[in-house]
């Protein structure tokens, strides 16, 4: 299969590119920075680009099976929004279908998973623009006609795979892990 990864260079699209060449898939790595990337594999191919640059996501959309994104911007609002905009927009001009985005725990319908902490302070008032972000980004997804996928995880942690995932559960569950390290993050991308 030939995935593009968008946000490869970040701290989940890292564990995506890795298990994606473990897996034998052919592998494009779309990043601003993607020379971080320690692989080195035949089947990894690194493109650098900004993903709010509409030329540079055309141009590079176009030869693959599946889209990924795993776009990140910390605190900071409108880079997954208006990226993933410009992807569903090469998409669409490519005859692309196939698209899987991580986004996160509480967006959507899954807000009343979160307890109070993360719905007053951490999305109310510290990660008020990037909990915005992600609402747009999947807000874009949503109204897209592709065949979509978004993951909702929540807090990230650095420990390992253990391939052991909660998914379809109703918006009022009360016992979902609020942590999931970012291997298992990208392990789930994949199922």
């Amino acid at each position: 299969m030939k995935i593009i990864i968008f946000g490869a260079s970040g701290s989940v699209g890292r564990h995506l590119v890795d298990q994606a060449l473990t897996a034998g898939d052919s592998v494009t790595a779309f990043g601003r920075n993607p020379s971080v990337l320690t692989a080195d594999h035949a089947n990894l191919a690194r493109q650098a680009g900004d993903v709010l640059g509409p030329a540079s996501v055309l141009s590079a959309v176009g030869r693959h099976d599946v889209v990924m994104i795993a776009l990140g911007a910390g605190r900071k609002g409108t880079v997954r929004a208006a990226g993933t905009q410009n992807i569903i927009a090469a998409m669409t001009h490519h005859g692309l279908r196939r698209l899987v985005s991580a986004s996160t725990l509480g967006a959507g319908d899954s807000y009343p998973v979160r307890n109070f902490f993360w719905k007053r302070v951490m999305f109310g008032l510290l990660l008020r623009d990037a909990f915005a972000d992600h609402q747009m980004q999947e807000k874009a997804i949503r109204q897209s006609d592709l065949d979509w996928v978004i993951l909702r995880p929540g807090a990230y942690t650095d420990g390992p795979v253990t391939g052991v995932y909660k998914y379809g559960f109703e918006a009022t569950e009360k016992k979902v892990a609020l942590k999931r390290s970012r291997a298992d993050v990208a392990g789930f991308l994949f199922q």
